[in-house]
């Protein structure tokens, strides 16, 4: 389902460095640095694995899309995925879905256009990286158990017609 870019709140992408304001950012753009275990397994359309952190930036669902979010560090950990990646305010450009393989707020569409750059070279401190982590892990939790929640209503729903 189609949303109207207007009803969202300011958006973030994270990438590739030097954009400029009105510059567009399309799908498929170089995300792989050598040497980078990250884009390496990304580029195998694997996740990589962190002990103690877990799935570090998973193959994405939607190739053909570009991701906006309003969580601007979340924007900032895919900055920072990007060697000396930027982190841009974007408008979506085409037709907006949300994005339900995030556990922020996310969208995707055909292309982004940056309105401004928020920060350029972002990096994060191991610090910044394992609270963020600690973070997406609360938040896939809260979705798995609001999942739960709703099989579990519709298992009692069907009990109560008499299907189950």
């Amino acid at each position: 389902m189609s949303i109207d870019p207007a009803t969202l709140p300011r958006l973030f992408h994270g990438g590739i460095p030097g954009l400029k304001p009105g510059d567009l950012i399309e799908p498929g753009g170089h995300r792989t640095v050598d040497g980078c275990a990250i884009c390496e397994a990304r580029a195998r359309g694997e996740s990589y694995v962190v002990p103690g952190l877990g799935v570090i930036d998973p193959p994405t669902q939607r190739p053909d899309r570009v991701y906006v979010t309003a969580d601007r560090d979340y924007g900032r950990f895919y900055a920072s995925l990007a060697f000396r990646g930027d982190l841009y305010v974007v408008e979506p450009v085409g037709d907006v879905e949300e994005s339900t393989e995030d556990p922020f707020l996310t969208w995707c569409a055909p292309a982004a256009r940056v309105r401004s750059v928020y920060t350029r070279c972002v990096t994060l401190t191991p610090g910044q990286r394992r609270s963020l982590q600690r973070r997406w892990h609360a938040a896939d939790i809260a979705a798995l158990g609001a999942r739960h929640k709703t099989a579990h209503a519709e298992e009692a729903a069907l009990a109560e017609d008499g299907l189950r």
